[in-house]
């Protein structure tokens, strides 16, 4: 099948704007780093779990067979060292935190990826590439059984990251009990280390660097060259100039066609970090924000941009995604097929660089305008409501009930930070559910027994606790302020 666009990707390797081309006519083959999985997914994984959805989403909406991987680190000396700080093993530590990631991207309504190898499930893949390189004399054993790559040897290297190899060589210090050729070499294959796990090798028993992982497993699911690369912006050097250097060099051609990179997130204007106290998880910003506003607020800045965690921003979110339900409400879902104009507008932000800021744009005008045809042009609400249905879809929003985002009545399973039990979080403050909908049929009562004060009360309570009640000829609704 082939699918014809103008879809223009910022190519972090080129550093331009560049037409996508897919290898193969129809269809998109991409990888992106995923989780290393020993602790708590924080907001910038979520960034990157909800910004390549909603590329994927955009491009599976294009018509384009899409095939999206995204890895699970599972080995690594974070991994081991949190293990042994526990005392419990490794598969059990990666196991739990690997069925949070999964309870986090599921709340964030992000769709499971194609394929989700683990670099556990890959060490075949990893000893035979680095067989290769070491073959290939892109590699050399140390005498202490470990396998280094030679940066010296593979002549792009630094072209992702726009450097030259004396610029990087500057900086760079040989750790002790490292036995470098070059300090810019590093690690493919780690010799066994006491406690550690450990696969045989031809190089004795030990276990992969991190580096050469992604490569493997991206071979594994994609093949040798495959079309798109994300990750966050944190990645782009060493780990992702070090995948082109084994992948490449091993591989004997190019290895992805165009680099995707997201930006830092930033918390009140300062990089989130743990030495700087700022550091949220996914789960600690669930517990206060519905996982919809979440999506949003992440959506309404530009992949490649910074974007600001504050609860001003998260405010601005949830009162934008108000406003998009809001003009749903009392509007069930139909198989009206959306509007092209509509649908066109979409296309011509989103294939400038997925710009899911102008697609959001795209949404409040059409909200605006479904707004506007409740009352001057009756018979277009229902094409324009699917419309805004089926576009707020292509970002992954808008697929729950309005009625009861705008209640506040939202829920989702998570385990505590605790311990492994299920805890069902509601998203709303102050009043429940039934404590807004006894006091509406109170004040119901009282307006029919002309207790005006009394009505008066009732709604001022509720106003006080963020209700906002709406009188109408079929009776009294409500939604949260």
């Amino acid at each position: 099948m082939s699918v014809e666009h103008d879809l223009q990707l910022y190519n972090s390797l080129s550093r331009r704007k560049e037409r996508f081309v897919p290898i193969t006519p129809g269809q998109v083959r991409m990888y992106v780093c995923g989780m290393t999985v020993y602790d708590y997914c924080h907001v910038g994984h979520a960034r990157v779990m909800v910004v390549f959805d909603a590329i994927v989403r955009y491009l599976r909406w294009l018509g384009y067979d899409v095939t999206y991987v995204r890895n699970i680190t599972d080995i690594d000396d974070k991994i081991i060292r949190r293990a042994q700080e526990n005392g419990e093993t490794i598969d059990a530590l990666t196991a739990r935190f690997i069925e949070a990631m999964h309870e986090d991207a599921d709340a964030l309504g992000v769709l499971r990826p194609d394929h989700e190898p683990k670099a556990t499930e890959t060490i075949d893949g990893i000893i035979a590439m680095v067989g290769t390189l070491v073959g290939k004399d892109y590699a050399y054993v140390a005498a202490n059984g470990d396998v280094y790559y030679r940066v010296a040897r593979f002549g792009a290297y630094g072209r992702l990251a726009n450097k030259k190899l004396d610029d990087l060589r500057a900086g760079e210090r040989v750790a002790v009990g490292e036995l470098k050729q070059d300090p810019l070499d590093f690690v493919l294959w780690k010799a066994a280390k006491p406690g550690e796990p450990a696969w045989d090798s031809p190089w004795g028993p030990g276990r992969p660097g991190w580096h050469i992982e992604c490569s493997a497993m991206s071979k594994c699911c994609l093949g040798e060259h495959f079309d798109i690369h994300g990750g966050g912006m944190d990645l782009k050097f060493p780990h992702h100039e070090n995948e082109i250097a084994q992948s490449e060099a091993a591989n004997g051609h190019r290895f992805v066609n165009y680099w995707l990179h997201n930006g830092f997130v930033n918390v009140d204007e300062e990089k989130m970090s743990k030495s700087l106290g700022n550091f949220f998880t996914v789960r600690e910003v669930l517990a206060r924000y519905a996982p919809e506003v979440v999506r949003l607020f992440i959506l309404s800045s530009h992949y490649r941009s910074p974007l600001n965690y504050s609860d001003d921003n998260l405010d601005t979110a949830k009162a934008s995604l108000t406003r998009l339900y809001t003009a749903l409400k009392g509007l069930p879902p139909t198989a009206a097929a959306p509007l092209e104009a509509w649908s066109a507008r979409l296309r011509a932000v989103m294939d400038d660089d997925f710009n899911t800021p102008g697609a959001l744009a795209v949404l409040f005008e059409l909200a605006r305008e479904l707004n506007r045809a409740r009352s001057e042009a009756p018979a277009e609400v229902e094409a324009l409501a699917a419309t805004l249905r089926a576009l707020g879809g292509v970002l992954g929003l808008l697929g729950g009930d309005a009625d009861d985002f705008l209640k506040g009545y939202l829920t989702f399973q998570i385990s505590t930070r605790t311990e492994d039990v299920k805890t069902s979080i509601e998203f709303f403050v102050g009043l429940s559910v039934d404590e807004i909908e006894r006091l509406i049929a109170e004040r119901t009562a009282a307006r029919k027994a002309k207790q005006w004060a009394e009505s008066d009360r009732i709604r001022d309570l509720l106003a006080a606790q963020g209700v906002v009640l709406e009188d109408g000829p079929q009776g009294t609704s409500w939604r949260r302020a």
